[in-house]
């Protein structure tokens, strides 16, 4: 980001101030993104050694076990909801290419935006909805049904989080969607 040097006055110079939380803000998100990618790839490398384990065990030793299972479980959803924003940010979730080719520069820009407020409200309803569930979770005590019963506030936090976390990433491509597009008119 360049340094701003100029007057109020100056459109381009209130655009960079305007900017600035956002930027802030996504520098923030790309941190605490980067971090969460990191630990759900460890969060995968360990699933898939207590699945080996359990596999191993079972087989040869006959023995059961109760807990690889939701272990594995939740880790995978951690993997998954936690480094959701930052797949976000590369725009890697699924899209229709087709579409982006046929469209005018404009018009997917318009479509890009669009499609953000949709998938926005979308997450944004779920991680609410899932702070409740937490919410509710962490208070009544609730565990799992199975004869390890671990607590389930702690896949309830990692989605509530993951869920969170890709919302705010969303609504800040959003908000610097509208920003170029009305820069460009």
């Amino acid at each position: 980001m360049q340094e701003y040097s100029g007057t109020m006055h100056d459109s381009e110079g209130a655009a960079q101030l305007s900017a600035a939380p956002q930027w802030a803000a996504q520098r923030w998100l790309g941190l605490i993104n980067g971090a969460a990618v990191y630990l759900s790839c460890i969060a995968l490398v360990i699933a898939s050694f207590v699945l080996t384990y359990s596999v191993i065990v079972r087989y040869f030793l006959k023995y059961s076990t109760d807990w690889q299972d939701e272990t594995s479980v939740f880790l995978i959803i951690g993997a998954v909801f936690m480094s959701a924003a930052a797949v976000q940010v590369r725009r890697g979730h699924v899209a229709i290419e087709a579409v982006v080719g046929l469209l005018p520069k404009r018009a997917n820009a318009v479509r890009e935006i669009l499609v953000d407020c949709a998938s926005f409200l979308f997450c944004g309803y779920f991680a609410w909805k899932s702070w409740l569930l937490l919410s509710e979770a962490w208070t009544e005590g609730y565990h799992s049904g199975s004869t390890w019963g671990p607590p389930l506030w702690i896949p309830y936090s990692l989605m509530t989080f993951g869920m969170t976390l890709l919302s705010v990433q969303i609504a800040l491509q959003v908000m610097s969607g509208m920003r170029r597009r009305s820069s460009t008119q």
